[in-house]
Parts: structure tokens; sequence; C-alpha cells
């Protein structure tokens, strides 16, 4: 039973925000943890909080995605009002933000021209690149987490900096990223990255990873990966096809 669910004995998967926080298919990520928990055994509960609605705090993973700038400030005014985010990350919940959802874990990001204040649950700020970053992102994850290369796709205008308080996701081969030497951003059971694709059906390791914080498992039962490996096997070989 995860130790967060309190008493539960369903694992408590929330994305936020579906209405303003959904582009690029980052739904996926919510589908891919709760059926690669469900083909473990895991009860889950997946639950779908709308901008309008109160934020649970009690839940066990916390996903947010990617959008554009009018819904991205309107969803950090929201969720900096509401407050249920930062006491669930205070009480040791996972948080897993997608590129718009990344940078509102940070201190302040720009929408539409103006800085806006983010959630500040990570130690970054973003602000505006000289180009847009689009195609496929791709590095080598920080030895510590113990996951395979980074395969996604990013589509942003921003660049986010990281300050001492957090470690990037990873070291950039292909892309942008951050900066177009790191990608994403890590810190105790909060993670953020610009990877698309979903990223957890690219990366499913490191939807493993999020599965094991949630639930205290130092590992899980193995799965059958031939889907999953034939996927990045396919956009590793049209990454190096595109590089010749």
């Amino acid at each position: 039973m995860p130790p967060s669910s309190g008493g539960e004995s369903s694992l408590r998967i929330v994305w936020i925000y579906p209405d303003l926080l959904s582009t690029y298919g980052d739904r996926g990520n919510m589908l891919i943890l709760a059926r690669r928990a469900e083909l473990r055994g895991m009860p889950v509960e997946t639950i779908e909080v709308r901008s309008d609605q109160p934020l649970p705090v009690s839940a066990d993973i916390y996903l947010l995605g990617g959008g554009e700038d009018g819904p991205q400030a309107l969803g950090a005014q929201r969720l900096i009002a509401d407050g249920g985010l930062r006491r669930a990350a205070q009480q040791g919940s996972v948080v897993f933000g997608v590129c718009a959802g990344y940078q509102l874990l940070g201190g302040s990001f720009f929408a539409k021209g103006a800085k806006c204040a983010g959630l500040d649950l990570l130690d970054l700020h973003s602000d505006r690149g000289p180009s847009r970053a689009v195609g496929e992102l791709a590095g080598a994850i920080d030895p510590r987490l113990g996951l395979p290369p980074l395969s996604g796709f990013e589509n942003h205008g921003g660049r986010t900096h990281l300050g001492s308080g957090v470690s990037p996701l990873a070291r950039v081969s292909t892309g942008i990223g951050n900066d177009g030497a790191t990608e994403g951003a890590w810190r105790g059971k909060l993670l953020g990255t610009y990877s698309h694709g979903p990223a957890l059906a690219r990366n499913p390791a490191l939807a493993d990873l999020l599965l094991r914080w949630a639930t205290g498992a130092h590992q899980l039962p193995p799965l059958d990966e031939t889907w999953s490996d034939r996927l990045r096997a396919e956009r590793t070989a049209a990454l190096t096809a595109s590089r010749q």
C-alpha cells in the first residue's frame, strides 16, 4: 500500500487541470502509470481535477501537463491560491511536470510577455529563448536515477535556468531542453521535463521510477517491454538517420 495513501488501498494518481494543461498527449502519462501499476497487481485510482475544483492533498502522484501561455498563467494562479499541491509535495507525494507543467514548478516563468509567479517547489526559473525548441529530445539521465537515456519530443519557447537546489534530469545529446546543455530537473520526489511523447510512454523506466517513489518499493516486478522497447528503438533509429 502506498505510504501516502492515508490507509487507502489504491495508488491515487491525480491529473491536474486537464482543462488547462493538456497538450501533446500528456494525458498518456496518467494512462501509462495506471497501466504499469495495474499489471503489477496494484489497485489504482485515477483522478482528473479541473481548474475550478479543489486539489486533493492525499494522493500519491500528481501530474502536470503542457499548455499554452494563457492557460499556463491561469493554472499557476489557481494552484498557488489552492495550495494543495504544495501541501502534497511537503507530505512526500510524487510530482511530475511536463513542459508548461515543469515550468510551473519553479519560481517564475514568462507567459504572453509577462513574468508570472510559479509554485516555487523547485529551485529554477524560466524565461523566453531566442528561438523555439521543436524536435526530438534525447540525453543521458543523471546516473543516480539508474535509468536508460531519455527519449522525447519537445516543443517550447522557454529556457529554464537551474539553481543549486536541484539537479538536471539529463545532459542533452539532441535538442535543447533547458538550455542546450541540460534537460529537466529533479529534487527528492519532484521531477520535471520538457519531454512529450508522452514522456512515460517513451520512457517506461521513468514511469517505474515514479511508481517506486510513490510506493517506497526498491524494485518492481518486471513487465513485458516488447512494445515499449520497439517504440524506443524506432525513435532512436529515426534520430540516428536524421544525423546522417
